[in-house]
Parts: C-alpha cells; sequence; structure tokens
C-alpha cells in the first residue's frame, strides 16, 4: 500500500502525497495520533483532507492511513438518551475516558459495544431476505422498539440465525446467502454513509401535520409532518426557545437535538431540561425518545460542516423503522459558517459575503432529506427537519437565509421587538408563512372540525387588518377611525395577546390541543361578530370595552384547563351576557 504523508497543515485543511489510492469522501486517520479526517480534494499526487478535531501538532512528514470507505457512523440500540459530539463520538463516555475535555485522536463507537440487548429474531432458516426486511427487535427504551431491517446490498436466503437472548451489538445474528454463494453477516448495529441519503420505497405526499401545541404554529402557520422549516431570527429573538418548544411537545416519535455551533450552556440547558421533562404522552422521560448531537462554538469548525449530516442520517435511520422523526438543527447559519471558513482554507472562490458558491446547493442536500415516505419495509415514516438560522443584525437579505427559503415550505420569522416586548414564540405573524396549510387542510376537517381553516383564515385576516389600519393610526391617531375599524384593532390585540402569546413556563399554556386551539378562536370571533352587531346599531364600541369582556378573554388561555374544554361554554355565556348588557342599555 503506497506511503501517505502529511505535505502542509492549513487549520483543519491538510494536504497528503505519497500515492493515488485515495478517493474523494475517504474517510482517513491524520497523524501519530490517528486524527479522524474526510478527503475533500484530489488533484494528481496531492490530495486535500479536513480533519474534524484540532490539528496543533500535526506536522509534514507525519502518516496518513486510509481506511478505504466513506465517512460513516455506527448506528444500532443505544443511542436514544445520548449525547454525541459532530461525528458520533458519544460525549459521556469520553468524559469518563478522558475528563471534560475531548482529548485528540480519541477513537469511540458511537454504541456501547459490551452491553447486552435482549433481542427477538424475527426469520428462521430459509426465509428470504431483501434490503428492507426485519430480522430482530429489541427494547432500546420504554418508549422505542429498536427494529433492525437489512441494508442495501443483502439478499438471498437466510442459512443461520441464532436463538433469542441476550446479545451485543457486534454479534452477527442472521447469515444470509445469496444467490452467488457469498455471505452477509446481520448485527443489531450497521455502518451508514452520512453524506448519502438512506434508501426509500416511495416519497408520499404530505397530508398531515406535526401538532406541536403552539398556536401560532398549529394554527396560523403549520408545518406538514416530513416537511421543511426555518426559524430565522436576530440574537434574543428566541430561536432556541422556540425549537426547545418544538421538541418537547411536537407529537413526533423521535427527537434529534443538533446544537451546531452554538453556545456549550444552551446544549447543558437542553440536556438538563430533556432529562427532567417528562414526555408528555407516556409520561416517561423525555430523553427516552431524544438524542442530542453537540457541536458548540468551541469544538473543531470541520466537525461543525458533519454534524448535520450525522444527525440527518440517524433520524433516517429511525425513520426507515416505520417512526416519525423531528429533527432540531440550531443553527444552519454556524453551519454555513464553517462552509465557508473551510472553503476560504480551500482557496475556493467566494460567492455573496464570502460564502462559497456551493452554499445553496449544500442547504439543499440537507433539507430535501427531509420527507414523509413508505421505507423499503413497507411502513410509513417521515423525518420532519426545523432549522433555526441566524442572519447578522437579523438581516433576513443575507445569503443563508434567502437560500434557505427556497428550500422550505414553512418560514416563521422571528422579531426583536415582539421578543423585547416578552411576547413569545415572538413569530412575526406579518412576515412569516406556510405553505402546507392548503394540504392539510382535508386533516384539520377531518380531526379538528369543519370550523377549524374558516376560522384560522378569519384570525389572519384580522390580523392583516390591523396591520393596515395601525399605519393610519401612527399617522392621525386612533381616535378619528370609524367604530367598525376600532374593533379590528381591539379584536387582534385580543388575538394577539390571548391566543398568539404564549407563556412556555405556564403549566396549563405551554402546550395547547388543536381542539382548544379551535375553541378559543371560535370565542374571540363570537365575541367580535355580536360587537360588529352592536356597531351596525351605532352602539359606540366603547361601551363594550367598559364591561371588560376583552380583558375576560385575554386570561382565558391560563384558566381553561387541556381536558376541561366544556368550561367554554361559561365563556361563551360570560360574552352573550355583555353583549346583551350594552344592547339592553342602548334600547
Amino acid at each position: 500500500m503506497s506511503q501517505y504523508v502529511i505535505k502542509g497543515v492549513n487549520g483543519p485543511v491538510v494536504t497528503v502525497v505519497g500515492g493515488h489510492g485515495l478517493a474523494m469522501m475517504d474517510m482517513v486517520h491524520v497523524g501519530e495520533e490517528g486524527l479522524i479526517g474526510e478527503v475533500v480534494g484530489v488533484n494528481g499526487g496531492v490530495t486535500t483532507v479536513q480533519v474534524y478535531e484540532d490539528t496543533a501538532g500535526l506536522a509534514p512528514g507525519q502518516r496518513v492511513e486510509s481506511t478505504g470507505a466513506p465517512m460513516s457512523v455506527k448506528l444500532g440500540p443505544g443511542l436514544l438518551s445520548n449525547i454525541f459530539d459532530g461525528i458520533a463520538r458519544p460525549l459521556r463516555v469520553i468524559e469518563e475516558k478522558a475528563g471534560p475535555f475531548i482529548t485528540r485522536g480519541i477513537n469511540i463507537s458511537a454504541l456501547d459495544e459490551e452491553k447486552l440487548w435482549d433481542t427477538e429474531i424475527a426469520l428462521k432458516v430459509g426465509d428470504e431476505v431483501k434490503p428492507g426486511t426485519l430480522y430482530a427487535t429489541c427494547r432500546e427504551t420504554t418508549l422505542i422498539t429498536h427494529r433492525c431491517l437489512a441494508p442495501i446490498g443483502v439478499t438471498g436466503k437466510v442459512t443461520r440465525v441464532m436463538p433469542d437472548g441476550a446479545y451485543n451489538v457486534n454479534k452477527v445474528l442472521v447469515e444470509v446467502t445469496d444467490e452467488y454463494g457469498r455471505m452477509s453477516g446481520l448485527k443489531l448495529s450497521q455502518e451508514c454513509r452520512i453524506r448519502t441519503p438512506r434508501p426509500m420505497a416511495e416519497r408520499l405526499p404530505i397530508d398531515r401535520p406535526l401538532i406541536t401545541g403552539q398556536r401560532i404554529i398549529d394554527t396560523l402557520f403549520p408545518i406538514g409532518k416530513g416537511g421543511a422549516a426555518a426559524i430565522p431570527g436576530p440574537f434574543g429573538a428566541g430561536k432556541t426557545m422556540t425549537q426547545h418548544q418544538l421538541a418537547k411537545w411536537s407529537d413526533a416519535d423521535i427527537i434529534v437535538y443538533l446544537g451546531c455551533g452554538e453556545r456549550g450552556n444552551e446544549m447543558t440547558q437542553a440536556l438538563e431540561e430533556f432529562s427532567e421533562l417528562l414526555d408528555p404522552k407516556s409520561h416517561q422521560p423525555l430523553m427516552n425518545r431524544t438524542i442530542l448531537i453537540a457541536n458548540t462554538s468551541n469544538m473543531p469548525v470541520a466537525a461543525r460542516e458533519a454534524s448535520v449530516y450525522t444527525g440527518m442520517t440517524i433520524a433516517e435511520y429511525y425513520r426507515d423503522m416505520g417512526y416519525h422523526v423531528a429533527l432540531m438543527a440550531d443553527s444552519t447559519s454556524r453551519w454555513a459558517e464553517a462552509l465557508r471558513e473551510i472553503s476560504g482554507r480551500l482557496e475556493e472562490m467566494p460567492a455573496e459575503e464570502g460564502f462559497p458558491a456551493y452554499l445553496a446547493s449544500r442547504l439543499a442536500e440537507f433539507y430535501e432529506r427531509a420527507g414523509y415516505v413508505r421505507t423499503l419495509e413497507g411502513k410509513e415514516g417521515s423525518v420532519t427537519v426545523i432549522g433555526a438560522v441566524s442572519p447578522q443584525g437579523g438581516d433576513f437579505s443575507e445569503p443563508v437565509t434567502q437560500n434557505t427559503k427556497r428550500y422550505v415550505r414553512t418560514f416563521w420569522g422571528l422579531d426583536r421587538a415582539l421578543a423585547y416586548a416578552r411576547h413569545f414564540p415572538s413569530i412575526n405573524w406579518l412576515t412569516s408563512y406556510s405553505e402546507y396549510a392548503a394540504d392539510l387542510k382535508p386533516w384539520y376537517d377531518a380531526n379538528v372540525g369543519l370550523d377549524f381553516v374558516p376560522c384560522r383564515i378569519r384570525i389572519s385576516n384580522l390580523l392583516q387588518e390591523e396591520a393596515s389600519l395601525m399605519e393610519i393610526v401612527k399617522l392621525i391617531g386612533a381616535d378619528i377611525l370609524p367604530e367598525d375599524q376600532k374593533l379590528v384593532i381591539e379584536t387582534a390585540k385580543l388575538i394577539r395577546v390571548g391566543f398568539l402569546q404564549q407563556n412556555a413556563y405556564h403549566e396549563i399554556d405551554t402546550y395547547v390541543p388543536m381542539g382548544k386551539q379551535l375553541k378559543m378562536m371560535q370565542l374571540i370571533l363570537r365575541l367580535y361578530d355580536g360587537a360588529k352587531h352592536l356597531i351596525g346599531r351605532a352602539i359606540p364600541l366603547s361601551q363594550l370595552k367598559a364591561t371588560g369582556i376583552f380583558d375576560t378573554l385575554t386570561k382565558m388561555k391560563y384558566e381553561i384547563a387541556n381536558d376541561q374544554l366544556e368550561k367554554f361554554s361559561d365563556y361563551e355565556r360570560v360574552v352573550d351576557e355583555a353583549l346583551d348588557k350594552v344592547e339592553l342599555a342602548n334600547r
């Protein structure tokens, strides 16, 4: 085998000489400590490698060894409830072996290779096997059953099986022999390439929402299961907090939370909160269905570039088992900055704002791996991607935000002014949009109520109308407006404060089911229609406001528990009584 040696080192970029055997995307071990790297350029006898660890101490002449395979991660039972770095090394194990700081050259499998899993074998001798065939199951956590499926390239008949029992991830459980006599061994684990999308049988239309329990999202700007959404916003606008809420409360089966280039204390907060929280559906610890990937801002920049692919590959792995997975990427801007830094060191021609010319295609590769699919096994599964974007200065016209908008169909634009006014989620209802709303209408009609979409449209229209009226109010004041326009402004204020604003720390308000969201909209519109009737009889709005009914409805979100929807009838009675009182006073 040719002897590969280091020729030069430029940050995480290392040039290698000594042969022609290295291929693009090959995984290599660099230097005396065997730092993990990946081939990103091949030019004659000179190969360029990006190293996923700190390259301090590397020197020309040190050896580079090829693994002969692309960058891969070892997947199997034991991923859930764990926290990994950007190249899928378990941080808890690294801490036990090397202390609180990641030691260079420490190459640890993502899985505990000694732990035994109680396994049930799903095949017998003579069974036909093809890609996607279920061959073993084990209980990974109290919430998730791990389903082992035959990977691409494995076909034939079962010639040997192990009995049900306790096995580690490296034990061959099933032997399959193809028509040419070649044997494949199936284990609880398998190696998966991170930059290659996992195969599927069919991509299905997105026709059901990812329920989040956040009113402004579920009602006004929904995301479909298998869809893609972006959360752009300036520093302090609440991107991470919004993603934490979605991770806690969305109805996905599995959460993959990816901290890409963010502050370490945010990942610490996520780890601590998720460890303490109970899953609302099962009342089991939320970490039992969560995987955390941490590549914080002080970790190697090249590993940050790889971390999004690591997270997506893990998400697709569980999707193929028939689970619905939500991938939270926080934030894709830090990932794009890693691309820019590495591109600069590779001396590539920069494009807009110094980002590489292939920024758009890389974003497309990432977001297009989301989807609602029929798996090779024949089950349905999905990966929903929610990516935070951190535009510098809150400028949504910068390249990462603009290119991201091309590949997502839901855009939750965060507003600094709303955040500073303590209005959370600080999603601006004028700049945000969702292209899934029309696709999801049949689901809403069948599962929430035929009134949901008409109410949603009316609520949205009132907010849009208020925005137009406020331009006039800024010029001439509110007193000059006719009564019906004053009603629009007052109702929109009720919608903003009583419906869109949501308290993540309130026991009742932190999560709201779809049925309650519909009831709240119906009650607000009941008051609006009644007030409009009074104004039609020349009764001033001020008389209705004096009853305090608008303030009463603002507080309903804190006073009606999610399982006490019958209390809305009491509020309907209060609304009707306030309207009748004003009408009687003017007869």
